[in-house]
């Protein structure tokens, strides 16, 4: 099954699509609401590609059943190295273009790390701290599932964003299923956002915090993702997170 997901037809590279978004929207919703949606990231093909991939333990690390840590019901697995070839695409050319943004989130938080242009360098400093194990994943939610809001943190090297992609259709392979965040303020209720997304679509958030201007300058805020029950049918999201695990 590995070989489907390595073979597929695209009408461009995959830093061609990245770099055809508009990133300046992107950096836009991102600064408003700590989060961006990147339509039409994937295509259908892709999408149903990278599901397939589920069943054969081959392609991953470890599985993880949500209910048997308290992390919602539902299930996931993570992927090894070397991964498919559209999630290895993606992944430095998605970190590429977000680079920038935590860098300029990092200084207006008043916080020292920086992180390097290309997103192999940045491994490298997460695999010389121990942290080695590949983080990209695949979930798998049927009826009645969810996933507690949460944060993808895995180490002392975290790169402040991640990017999550619906595999499945709404309406047609399930209902429900909303990916949400929440975002809490200092001395103020927490904020939600949820996110409506299609098939291929894709939704680049904090993973911890980020800045927020306020009437007396910049302040720190906190990010918590879920998703909310699935009502009916099976739904699959691939998440690119930049980071490895400890």
């Amino acid at each position: 099954m590995r070989a489907t997901a390595r073979n597929i037809d695209r009408p461009f590279t995959v830093a061609g699509r990245v770099d055809a978004i508009d990133w300046a929207q992107i950096e836009a919703d991102l600064d408003a609401q700590g989060c961006a949606v990147l339509k039409g990231l994937l295509s259908p093909d892709e999408c149903a590609a990278i599901a397939a991939l589920y069943p054969d333990d081959a392609n991953f690390r470890s599985r993880i059943v949500m209910g048997s840590h308290g992390f919602g019901r539902g299930e996931y697995k993570y992927f090894a190295y070397p991964l498919p070839d559209l999630i290895a695409e993606l992944r430095p050319a998605l970190y590429a273009r977000l680079c920038g943004i935590a860098n300029r989130w990092n200084e207006t938080m008043g916080i020292d790390i920086r992180y390097p242009d290309k997103h192999a360098a940045f491994l490298k400093r997460c695999h010389d701290a121990g942290q080695t194990r590949p983080t990209p994943l695949l979930l798998q939610y049927g009826e009645g599932d969810y996933n507690c809001l949460h944060q993808d943190l895995y180490g002392e090297h975290v790169f402040p964003l991640q990017v999550a992609i619906l595999l499945s259709e709404p309406g047609r392979d399930f209902e429900g299923g909303e990916f949400v965040l929440t975002e809490q303020r200092p001395r103020m209720q927490s904020r939600p956002e949820v996110v409506p997304l299609r098939q291929g679509d894709a939704v680049a958030f904090a993973v911890h915090h980020r800045p927020v201007q306020g009437t007396r300058g910049p302040y720190r805020v906190n990010l918590r993702h879920g998703v909310s029950r699935i009502r009916s049918g099976h739904r699959h999201t691939v998440g690119v997170i930049f980071h490895d695990a400890k």
